[in-house]
């Protein structure tokens, strides 16, 4: 988050809010701060970040499940721009192919693009922010420009947002788009554990059908053949009275 607002030097911050309010309260917060989009971050059991991008106060608005996040201290990039510069967007060729994607790069350019003459940005580009399709899940990276040939150096942050659902209001209304193929981490997390399960329900099994297979006697052996048992003279003397010999 303290990345993001250091990309975008037109961002406002806001105090955390309170879980029992309702995520309409955003709008509230965006009409008191005079912003007409929002970036809004949603942490759940400390392992799963959901993230909403929202033109307030009529939406639309995107919830996306934010993935491999790593920071710009964590990376330690060699790349460095200035503060507060204005970046080029670059998108994927794959956004205009679906309306979807299309009101999702729209949203994006209104977001991260800074306004034209604003007090905190400075009037020249040295950094890009790419948006890469792969997937079905969008690839965010932050490049410095280093030379006027093109050449590249990362910055970072980098991050990638999963789409979840798409609403025509802001924070809620009408669906709009749906991921048909996303999976929600707590049944991801779940098939883990089933298949670790499974792993030892099987190791039972076989067990018992090992068991089952090598029985105790290898074969039936007839009682009867114990009548025809002798012992020899010579094996009798240094023999114990507890002591037989079986004869074949």
């Amino acid at each position: 988050m303290k990345d993001l607002r250091t990309l975008m030097p037109h961002s406002k911050a806001e105090s955390k809010m309170d879980k029992k309010d309702q995520l309409f309260v955003v709008n509230e917060i965006c009409e008191m701060k005079n912003c007409n989009k929002c970036i809004f971050f949603e942490a759940k059991k400390r392992k799963d970040l959901y993230m909403w991008i929202a033109n307030a106060p009529r939406g639309p608005s995107v919830k996306f499940l934010v993935e491999n996040v790593h920071t710009m201290l964590e990376l330690k990039m060699t790349g460095n721009c200035l503060k507060g510069s204005r970046p080029l967007l670059s998108f994927d060729k794959t956004f205009d192919s679906e309306p979807h994607w299309t009101l999702m790069k729209e949203l994006f350019t209104q977001i991260f693009s800074t306004p034209n003459y604003h007090p905190k940005s400075q009037p020249f580009y040295d950094n890009v922010y790419t948006f890469s399709i792969h997937d079905n899940r969008i690839w965010f990276r932050n490049y410095q420009i280093l030379e006027e040939d093109g050449s590249l150096a990362e910055i970072g942050p980098r991050f990638v947002l999963n789409p979840i659902r798409m609403f025509s209001g802001s924070f809620g209304g009408p669906t709009l788009y749906q991921n048909p193929t996303f999976v929600s981490p707590n049944e991801y997390r779940r098939s883990l554990k089933q298949k670790v399960a499974m792993k030892y329900i099987d190791k039972l099994h076989s067990k018992q059908a090992r068991k089952d297979r090598y029985l105790p006697d290898s074969y039936k052996m007839d009682p009867t053949d114990e009548v025809f048992v002798t012992i020899r003279p010579e094996d009798a003397k240094g023999a114990d009275k507890n002591t037989f010999y079986r004869v074949t």
